[in-house]
């Protein structure tokens, strides 16, 4: 079996931290619900009844919901860098860096939330993305 393209690596590692965000949204959330005895109602306006649980618990299922944001941009790119073959140390290094960051970002955000330094960290790995993105660009057009 040939050696698999090194920028499927981070590709994988994002979604296995994406999952492990999950386990931990899950892992709070039902205690939460079972403690505050919460009734859930399918007719409630979304989100009104979660707004009930505490914010610490609240952050936990917002990250897992910008992790389905701005890093589909990212699992889009990666696989086309990977597609083309490019496996530069410049573009894997970019696409770490983006994942990287976004485990920061995702720490930053379930354990502090502090929304200034969460804005940062939001920017800061955002740029690699611009990076992999120009590079997937200038090999296809």
């Amino acid at each position: 079996m040939a050696s698999p393209n090194p920028m499927l690596a981070p590709v994988v590692a994002l979604v296995a931290w994406t999952l492990v965000m999950w386990l931990w949204m899950y892992a709070t959330r039902i205690p939460a619900i079972v403690k505050a005895r919460m009734r859930l109602d399918p007719n409630a306006p979304r989100g009104e009844q979660m707004a009930q649980l505490p914010p610490s618990v609240r952050w936990k299922a917002d990250n897992y919901n910008h992790l389905m944001e701005i890093p589909t941009i990212f699992y889009a790119v990666a696989l086309v860098l990977a597609l083309l073959g490019d496996s530069s140390t410049v573009t894997v290094g970019l696409a770490w860096a983006f994942v990287i960051l976004r485990v920061v970002h995702s720490l930053w955000q379930a354990l502090f939330n502090v929304i200034q330094v969460r804005f940062a960290l939001f920017v800061l790995s955002t740029l690699p993305l611009f990076g992999l993105t120009f590079r997937a660009a200038q090999a296809v057009f």
